[in-house]
């Protein structure tokens, strides 16, 4: 968990503010929840790992013979616990809220939430998650919706040439299933598929035979990894989809998958369809239910944001299974690659003054910079002028004017700082 100075919290809400602007455009409404859940409903299988992360709050009024009861179940100790990502408490959201909603509801979070991470780089306990989803529409539209709002977002940020992996967990399965992995190995064997990036497919295929995952349907999959490939590019859509699957992938599968393609493709007039269909494409969470996919950019090796369609969740909360699917940039790694220019940005000026110059003049002379518009910060002079220059500008502060006693706003002289 980190504390932010002025010159980067003014960043961060930058990118922010662009983020929501382009998200509002494409007919997201914004909605905010509490930042702490039931114990049950964030532990109830739907998270994946992130449920073993989860920060839990102790009921009030515990005491010694309270927690001995317990015999270290936490279920007993705890009733609350902090978010761990913002889809579990969406779901409670339209669960509690339908009847005020529209039918198909679009809604952007983006807060803070929180995991029992191991501190490293690029990996912290609380973090900011930047998320839209749309709930109550089955179709293609929805997916296709998504990708381009976050596109769009992403190249308003300056980060253009950004693409989309994409997958469906049901094709996921179909393979599995056609390779011969029983129902029960299926779960351990996406988790060990999901490590393709890193240990190449040597490497799965040896984990797998250690896992002692049956050996011919092994054997399948591994002659899958070895096949043939021709090194032609195909534009995403069916020949793409079919090229990179088992023959005898699902129809209805890859027309879903095929019509977020054209419906992508029909907002981007002539450029690419930055679409690439990844067989292998996993994603961890457990709510999972179908597409699937990940944000990436040419400028780093690891993923910015992802999601995917989880149409089974809300039916927990509400009796009824209402489609739903959401995608989410990864803000602390996205805000790392975005310029700190704020073009945009008002005139941030410093008054420096003498000592002996009168409070009351000092506030009405920042007043009327106020009222041009400008942001203003008042500073008494030092004896070095320099430590204090240099730090107002690293705060975003463009000029600065010296003010003695009697000065009027026409009298001085404005410079800008480098």
């Amino acid at each position: 968990m980190r504390d932010f100075l002025p010159a980067d919290k003014a960043r961060r809400e930058r990118v922010l503010a662009v983020i929501r602007e382009r998200y509002r455009a494409h007919g997201f409404d914004e909605i905010e929840t509490p930042v702490v859940e039931e114990y049950a409903r964030l532990h109830a299988g739907i998270g994946g790992d992130n449920e073993k992360l989860a920060f839990n709050i102790l009921k009030r009024g515990l005491d010694a013979e309270a927690v001995r009861a317990a015999a270290g179940d936490p279920s007993a100790l705890t009733d609350l616990g902090l978010r761990y990502d913002l889809t579990v408490p969406l779901a409670r959201f339209y669960a509690t809220h339908r009847a005020e909603l529209p039918t198909v509801f679009r809604a952007i979070q983006i807060a803070p939430v929180w995991r029992a991470e191991r501190p490293q780089k690029g990996r912290y306990r609380q973090f900011v998650q930047c998320d839209i989803d749309i709930i109550g529409d089955a179709s293609a539209r929805a997916e296709a919706e998504l990708v381009v709002a976050t596109l769009d977002a992403v190249d308003a940020l300056g980060l253009e040439g950004g693409s989309v992996r994409i997958n469906d967990r049901r094709a996921l399965d179909w393979m599995l299933e056609r390779f011969g992995f029983s129902a029960d190995e299926r779960p351990g064997v996406l988790i060990t598929i999901d490590k393709l990036d890193k240990i190449g497919p040597e490497g799965i295929v040896a984990e797998l035979r250690d896992r002692g995952t049956g050996a011919d349907a092994v054997d399948a999959f591994e002659a899958f990894l070895r096949r043939p490939v021709t090194l032609e590019h195909h534009p995403f859509g069916e020949r793409q989809i079919r090229t990179a699957l088992p023959e005898g992938a699902p129809d209805e599968i890859v027309a879903h998958l095929v019509g977020i393609g054209e419906a992508v493709a029909a907002s981007r007039s002539e450029r690419d369809v930055p679409l690439v269909f990844d067989p292998f494409l996993v994603r961890g969470m457990g709510y999972y239910t179908g597409t699937i996919f990940e944000l990436a950019h040419p400028s780093v090796s690891y993923s910015l944001g992802g999601g995917g369609r989880y149409d089974g969740m809300i039916g927990r909360f509400l009796g009824q299974d209402v489609p739903a699917v959401g995608f989410s940039i990864g803000f602390e790694r996205i805000v790392e690659l975005v310029s700190t220019a704020d073009e945009g940005a008002a005139e941030a000026i410093v008054l420096v003054h003498d000592r002996d110059v009168p409070m009351h003049e000092l506030v009405a002379l920042k007043a009327q910079f106020v009222a041009e518009g400008s942001r203003v910060r008042l500073e008494q002079r030092t004896k070095n002028l320099k430590p204090l220059l240099e730090r107002a500008a690293s705060d975003g502060y463009t000029a600065f004017a010296t003010v003695p006693a009697g000065a009027t706003r026409d009298s001085l002289e404005i410079k800008r700082l480098s």
